[in-house]
């Protein structure tokens, strides 16, 4: 769950965004208050993310509003079903429509893509695992969105995790040295993971005594002879795979034993799903 006074922060820059100069169209039709109701509508089947920040975008225009979510975020929605239910004036309404559905829309994306990867490693001890191949400003609400299709969060941040990528150890020399010069300054709760394009940076990393091995870009083959590796010389160490991660294949690369499966797809190609808001307006008082 994130913080309801981040979501807040966030909801009052894309209103601020949106409203900087009114809603010129909404205040030249309708000048008085119109009672009206708004229901957000899924338009095709979809796992449902972003309704919390949607409930405080409405809310912040006026609190007034009756915002009632009627499906919760992580839960299933189908095609017609009724996500949102927003009551009273109808002003108020529009203007908050398209950043409400901006959102929900994105989130609920990231969020249905990942159940379909999480069910795709189904029977197998594999985790899928987001990346931070996020949209700057709006890492916290697409991570959470992997979270609610069934996913986990790798590393938020860079201070999470000492993780030696390609060009740390181009830059370094070598992923023994790499690994030395970390140890050298690493914090008692920090983990070290590096990451291994060939078998012989999985033999030094293994050798080096790191805690997490991430294969990167390896075919299947080559990804079955490291885990076998690993886990007949350092069966503590977990194995990630990561680098052009698709649906096809992915039960094979589940299957092969490793731990964590990492898909930068999930936030950076993630397709918005489609929902939208129908409003009608109510008999007035």
């Amino acid at each position: 769950m994130i913080e309801t006074f981040l979501l807040k922060e966030i909801a009052e820059r894309a209103l601020t965004e949106d409203l900087i100069y009114g809603d010129q169209t909404t205040e030249a039709l309708f000048p008085r208050p119109t009672p009206a109701i708004g229901e957000v509508i899924a338009k095709e089947d979809l796992v449902v993310a972003g309704t919390d920040l949607a409930q405080i975008i409405f809310k912040i225009i006026d609190p007034g509003l009756s915002v009632v979510i009627e499906r919760a975020s992580g839960t299933q929605a189908s095609k017609g079903d009724c996500i949102l239910r927003i009551e009273g004036d109808g002003r108020a309404i529009l203007k908050g429509e398209r950043t409400a559905l901006n959102f929900m829309q994105r989130l609920s994306g990231i969020a249905t893509l990942t159940r379909r990867f999480v069910e795709g490693v189904q029977g197998t001890a594999a985790k899928i695992v987001d990346t931070r191949k996020t949209t700057p400003g709006f890492r916290i609400l697409e991570k959470e969105a992997v979270r609610l299709g069934g996913g986990a969060n790798h590393r938020f941040h860079l201070g999470d995790l000492i993780l030696i990528k390609d060009n740390h150890i181009a830059l370094v020399g070598g992923v023994t040295e790499a690994v030395k010069q970390a140890r050298a300054d690493l914090s008692h709760t920090l983990k070290i993971e590096v990451e291994a394009k060939t078998h012989a940076q999985v033999q030094a990393a293994v050798s080096a005594g790191v805690d997490i091995v991430m294969l990167d870009n390896m075919s299947l083959e080559k990804i079955q002879d490291a885990v076998g590796f690993i886990r007949k010389n350092a069966p503590s160490i977990l194995i990630e795979v990561s680098g052009g991660i698709t649906l096809d294949g992915l039960s094979d690369i589940a299957k092969s034993g490793v731990d964590l499966i990492s898909v930068g797809a999930l936030t950076h190609s993630a397709k918005a799903v489609d929902i939208s808001m129908e409003i009608k307006g109510l008999p007035q008082a």
